[in-house]
């Protein structure tokens, strides 16, 4: 269980974080979005230990992160946005070097790259980090965060820049980590990404926490259900002059309704001017939607 009480930090004046609490289980993807300035790098960086809180509390498995962040290096798995790599090492010897500041023996290390690599579906071939793709670099990182096996990992923009291959590939990663049992703290411009593959999203803007909950919560609490009508008419200029507006896509018309009475409205005025519904599509807002309402 991770618990935060009014996390606040203030740098020369200026409030990153304030006043956030939150709390989640262990097992579950916790994504953290905002825009540019809505303080979740702060954040990772406070729950990574990295960086002290001007005031409030965080607890991880009843270990207070605060007065002991020591407690948590050994079952933490950190990966900061930019990947900054040991680019004139093989990918081996990077992972040897970092497993051994864990207390790993060789023999360890050795069986972990191997695991590493087969899973990230990462194949150095020998060559120098330096050399590697952007996708490779950043699975690289990823394999360093986890070559002590942790049971938590903050992962700040997992997927950044990176082609849409990868990205999907580093998501259903993620996935496949959860199922393994280990609790994963995230940011991501993607949203689509953490909307699929998040238990639990919290939205901040200017340091403060705007919504939190999940997928389902966030939905109630930024609109309801809305429908898309698909339907085809002969003669279109029947639906002229109606309050409802139309558009065409691949060869139907499409009319939108905020809710059941504008369903009804437009079902029937679609009847009244001789055409058929073809079908209906319902949905909820997305966070991109979400983050769009909230505004900066």
């Amino acid at each position: 269980m991770i618990t935060a009480r009014s996390l606040t930090k203030k740098y020369d004046g200026f409030t990153a974080l304030d006043n956030v609490s939150f709390g989640f289980d262990d097992g579950e993807i916790f994504g953290i979005i905002g825009h540019n300035g809505a303080g979740k790098t702060t954040l990772l960086k406070i729950i990574s230990g990295l960086v002290t809180p001007s005031s409030g509390e965080l607890f991880i498995n009843d270990t207070d992160v605060i007065k002991n962040p020591a407690a948590l290096k050994e079952h933490l798995g950190y990966l900061p946005e930019e990947s900054r790599l040991y680019e004139t090492m093989t990918a081996e010897d990077y992972l040897m070097f970092f497993g051994e500041i864990y207390g790993l023996s060789p023999q360890e290390i050795r069986i972990r790259t191997s695991q590493l690599f087969a899973a990230l579906s990462l194949e150095p071939e020998g060559k120098k980090i330096g050399e590697f793709s952007k996708g490779m670099k950043r699975k690289t990182a990823i394999a360093r965060s986890l070559i002590h096996d942790p049971s938590f990992l903050v992962y700040d923009e997992a997927t950044s820049g990176l082609d849409p291959m990868t990205s999907r590939f580093i998501a259903d990663y993620l996935r496949r980590l959860k199922g393994e049992g280990k609790t994963i703290v995230l940011s991501a411009h993607n949203l689509y990404q953490v909307e699929a593959i998040c238990d639990k999203v919290m939205i901040l803007r200017r340091g403060q926490v705007v919504a939190f909950g999940n997928m389902h919560q966030l939905r109630e609490q930024f609109g309801s259900l809305t429908y898309t009508i698909f339907f085809s008419v002969d003669d279109p200029a029947k639906l002229i002059g109606h309050s409802k507006t139309y558009r065409q896509e691949e060869g139907l018309f499409v009319c939108d309704a905020k809710d059941m009475g504008e369903l009804n409205e437009c079902t029937g005025l679609i009847g009244e001017a001789g055409g058929k519904v073809e079908k209906i599509e319902s949905r909820y807002p997305s966070l991109e939607e979400m983050l769009l309402k909230i505004g900066k």
